[in-house]
């Protein structure tokens, strides 16, 4: 139905797996072959000036797409995760989507951060779980080192990127997991159309006496308009939900008028405290989870710094 919610948008995920950085090339000095004596010569004083010893070079730290609370995020991950979704679409993404790869990503650190502050620890018992899992799913272990050669990572760049992700998902959980199975709820009926006209005149025709269920069939045999069982915030448009939580059972509202078309609710029963039907549930669950990070966002100190 339209003017239901279907699924958590996006926000409960499985944190992809193309997340950190390349691994750092270090150049290994050449050492100076040591000359030999000859058989029956003195060797001469060494020099009381020690040759230099080889400068070992520094490893080039990898850009940034950006820093939350100082945990970072590079640039190598964030075009790695740019190109699992470029994958996983088919097509190129566009500006509003890349944006949101990036907020993904510091979603995902910020959760992970809230994990361990609440003391949640990713043990080698639950790493190595997920890596079988990993290796078993890409066929072995040699495949799944291959794509994290592939994909920039060490070893232990690539463990860090999935503990990320496991303490990501263990702290979304528990979120979630407060949002409360019942709520107040309605059981609604509508009669959707797609003109003011013959909106109105479906109107007058409830004014007249007409059934609002028989009426509703007209329009939609297949579902008779019946919108089920509904909790606040399912409703995709407010003003539908508003109508109908200010409606008692038996009453039906004017005409609403919304981007779907023209609407008039009847409210068949309430329930002050009705479990929730799963598809609802997941829908709370979606907005708790997004009013969640707002608010971490919010106390957070997040830099953006993508060239």
């Amino acid at each position: 139905m339209a003017t239901k919610r279907l699924t958590i948008q996006g926000l409960v995920w499985w944190v992809g797996l193309a997340l950190l950085l390349g691994a750092c090339n270090r150049v290994k000095p050449i050492q100076n072959p040591v000359p030999s004596v000859p058989t029956g010569t003195t060797p001469a004083p060494a020099s009381l000036t020690a040759s230099p010893s080889p400068i070992q070079p520094t490893p080039t730290p990898p850009a940034l797409a950006a820093r939350v609370n100082g945990a970072t995020i590079t640039l190598p991950e964030y075009q790695a995760e740019l190109a699992r979704y470029k994958a996983a679409t088919g097509k190129d993404l566009t500006s509003e989507e890349q944006k949101r790869v990036l907020d993904d990503l510091i979603d995902q650190t910020i959760l992970a951060q809230a994990a361990a502050e609440k003391g949640f620890v990713v043990d080698d018992a639950t790493l190595k779980e997920h890596m079988t899992k990993l290796s078993t799913s890409l066929g072995g272990e040699q495949p799944l080192a291959a794509w994290i050669s592939a994909h920039g990572y060490t070893d232990d760049s690539f463990q860090a990127a999935l503990i990320r992700s496991i303490s990501a998902a263990w702290m979304r959980d528990q979120v979630i997991a407060a949002v409360p199975q019942t709520a107040e709820q309605v059981h609604a009926r509508q009669i959707l159309l797609f003109t003011a006209d013959e909106a109105n005149n479906a109107y007058a025709q409830l004014q007249s006496g007409k059934d609002f269920a028989t009426l509703a069939a007209n329009y939609n045999p297949v579902t008779e308009g019946d919108l089920g069982w509904f909790p606040r915030g399912y409703l995709l448009d407010s003003k539908l939900e508003e109508a109908a939580f200010n409606l008692q059972p038996g009453q039906y509202s004017t005409v609403i008028q919304t981007p779907t078309g023209f609407h008039i609710l009847l409210v068949i029963e309430r329930d002050p405290n009705r479990p929730l039907e799963p598809d609802a549930l997941q829908a709370l669950q979606g907005q708790a989870l997004q009013k969640w990070l707002e608010a971490r966002r919010s106390q957070s100190q997040i830099q953006v710094l993508l060239p």
